[in-house]
């Protein structure tokens, strides 16, 4: 499925470069299988994509593949969600944007563009905060950016010819090894008691809970 915080980030890119303004390519580190959301992401209308060949390990891995593509392509600027919905990093692209040494502004609620630079607002604790950023640039956007878009049956056709190119990963260090995935063991059953019921209490906190 396609992480509705990226959803939010492709509405917005695709709102600004409508009427012939831009283009908007979708840069993805996944297998074949991960197609059909790439296919989705065009529906939607990005223009082209390029799916880099790896399983997607951790943020770090990613944001270098990403990176690496990017740096030479004269993007004006790449937008990420504000985090993924399974790990909850908010790390790609900060991480983007230290590989390609630009800026990167997190978590961002509106986004303008304004000649060759771009204002944009984020929440902070008692308020908010305005900036104003010269391309290139990262940002992660959170609700607030744009309202996602659903597919139409036009861009769902036209999607089945977008560009897709497919091309190998570039060599990363490798910072982590996960070792094993475990389910936090089931909590206990909860006892109901009745306010007049204290010689049960005290025979359950002793018998069952152990705690007198």
């Amino acid at each position: 499925m396609l992480n509705p915080y990226d959803e939010i980030a492709l509405a917005r890119a695709i709102e600004l470069t409508e009427g012939g303004k831009g283009t908007v390519t979708i840069i993805h580190v996944g297998e074949i299988s991960s197609e059909p959301t790439i296919r989705k992401a065009l529906a939607i209308g990005a223009d082209d994509a390029v799916r880099i060949n790896a399983a997607p390990r951790d943020a770090y891995f990613v944001a270098a593949q990403i990176a690496d593509y990017a740096k030479d392509k004269g993007f004006e600027m790449i937008l990420t969600g504000r985090e993924s919905i399974d790990y909850n990093g908010s790390q790609l692209a900060s991480m983007i944007a230290e590989f390609m040494d630009i800026p990167s502004i997190s978590i961002i609620k509106k986004l303008d563009i304004d000649g060759n630079q771009a204002n944009l607002i984020r929440e902070i604790e008692g308020g908010k905060e305005m900036l104003t950023v010269s391309f290139p640039f990262v940002a992660s956007c959170a609700e607030g950016v744009a309202e996602p878009k659903i597919p139409n049956m036009r861009g769902i056709m036209s999607a089945r010819t977008k560009p897709l190119e497919v091309i190998e990963a570039s060599s990363v260090e490798k910072l982590l090894d996960f070792k094993s995935y475990s389910i936090p063991a089931p909590r206990g059953s909860v006892t109901m008691l009745s306010a007049d019921e204290t010689e049960k209490l005290v025979d359950l906190l002793h018998t069952k809970s152990k705690v007198i």
